[in-house]
């Protein structure tokens, strides 16, 4: 039978961004105000507040509440320079010099300025990855995260002479392991993925109904709430080839539950094109987890009214 077109074109749009805005913008006042420790980092350029997540990417539905905000500090970053030929990495090593200003110092202002803002009641510092900011009239939740930039080398002949992937880093709090991410190439892939060119603005709304079919199973105990969180089940999506997105929802949907139940998903990436979905880190997706989740979406489909 399948999920009538009506409930399909309902999970397709996209929820509120208004107090997502107005969080983002909160944030940065609690960042800037006159005694912040990092007020004059972001107003020099040598820091940045942005969204990330789901509002950032126009995949938010109405049930999104919580709002991912980065503050990122591009004056120092990361990097893989140990990873180089040896001539390549000593070329780094005379480049750049060793930060006097690292993630761990910028993690301990950028609590400081939001506690200074907010009150300590406001906070919670207890996550491994972000700053939790509690909601509040007009704000969202909020998860801040804390990172510096990223780059991962192809090649180093010099500070004009070089070719690298831009990203981010932060360190796990209880393991203090580094964790790398590519939020930017996560958001264009997107956007040209969602293209007229690629799927014709199909491949947004088609995530939006899918998160939208994963908290109705969720809310039918077909499918446990960590089954499938929202950054993995996009990831799954972004990978179904571009002629399965079609203009009508009804037929996209069919048409990439089709392509995910017939097909092997073991080699598929991140939207960010640079980590694999599929592995043993924390940062990754379990292939038995996207097996049931597919089969709950195609369960769901299926026997939608009986």
């Amino acid at each position: 039978m399948g999920i009538p077109f009506s409930q399909l074109e309902t999970w397709a749009n996209q929820g509120a961004t208004v107090s997502a805005k107005a969080t983002h913008e909160s944030i940065r006042c609690g960042l800037t105000h006159e005694k912040s420790p990092v007020k004059s980092l972001i107003e020099s350029g040598k820091a940045k507040v942005y969204l990330q997540g789901s509002y950032k990417n126009s995949t938010n539905i109405r049930a999104d509440s919580d709002v991912d905000v980065v503050v990122e500090l591009t004056m120092t970053f990361g990097h893989n320079a140990h990873e180089l030929p040896p001539e390549q990495k000593s070329a780094h090593d005379l480049a750049y010099s060793n930060a006097t200003y690292d993630w761990h110092e910028f993690r301990r202002d950028v609590i400081k300025a939001l506690t200074l803002y907010y009150g300590a009641s406001s906070i919670d510092t207890t996550g491994n990855k972000s700053i939790k900011l509690l909601p509040a009239p007009g704000r969202l939740k909020a998860d801040i995260v804390p990172v510096i930039s990223f780059r991962r080398y192809n090649y180093f002949h010099g500070v004009g002479l070089h070719s690298a992937e831009e990203g981010i880093k932060l360190y796990h709090q209880q393991t203090n392991k580094p964790i790398v991410n590519y939020p930017e190439h996560h958001y264009q892939n997107g956007v040209d993925k969602n293209s007229n060119l690629r799927t014709g603005g199909v491949f947004k709304p088609t995530v939006r109904i899918f998160k939208n079919m994963r908290n109705h199973l969720i809310e039918k105990k077909a499918l446990a709430k960590e089954m499938a969180p929202s950054y993995f089940l996009q990831s799954l999506i972004y990978n179904v080839p571009d002629p399965c997105f079609q203009a009508n929802h009804s037929a996209t949907v069919y048409a990439v539950l089709k392509h995910l139940y017939e097909n092997p998903v073991e080699g598929f990436v991140c939207q960010n094109e640079q980590h694999l979905l599929f592995g043993d880190t924390p940062e990754q997706w379990n292939v038995s987890n996207a097996h049931t989740t597919i089969m709950a979406f195609v369960k769901l489909w299926d026997n939608w009214g009986k």
